[in-house]
């Protein structure tokens, strides 16, 4: 898997995210828009691998996670992310309502509002959380 294999699951798990939520499926909507933003962080980690270097073992260990905040932190956005959020509230809140999803929400149940939240603040064009991490992938 690359970057660029990264930066397509990223756009279609989202795409999928929005089918679902038109289809009723908020628990399914909810957990794809998530692992969309999971995708887009990974591939800006790859994104900061250079050609033929070889990266240290822990580091490439750590990405294989689901945290998103971690992943905000080996793609090296964390100051950059914090920057925004101190700028833009409405990016924030995003933010904020995104880092509530995790790997376990495949197990949970959503409601519409649950997952027309995420979705929204994963998507929206202007301070969208996905729209940020594709300027920096």
């Amino acid at each position: 898997m690359n970057r660029t294999d990264l930066q397509k699951l990223a756009n279609s798990r989202i795409r999928e995210a929005q089918i679902l939520f038109k289809a009723g499926e908020y628990s399914g909507a909810y957990y794809l828009a998530g692992y969309s933003v999971e995708c887009a962080l990974k591939a800006c980690f790859a994104k900061g691998v250079k050609r033929f270097d070889f990266p240290e073992k822990s580091t490439t260990n750590k990405v294989h996670t689901h945290d998103l905040e971690g992943l905000v932190e080996l793609a090296n956005l964390k100051k950059e992310r914090f920057a925004a959020t101190q700028i833009n509230k409405r990016f924030e809140a995003g933010w904020n309502v995104v880092f509530k999803w995790t790997e376990q929400s495949r197990y949970s149940t959503f409601t519409r509002d649950d997952a027309d939240a995420i979705l929204d603040a994963i998507t929206r064009t202007r301070d969208g959380v996905l729209p940020w991490i594709k300027q920096r992938w």
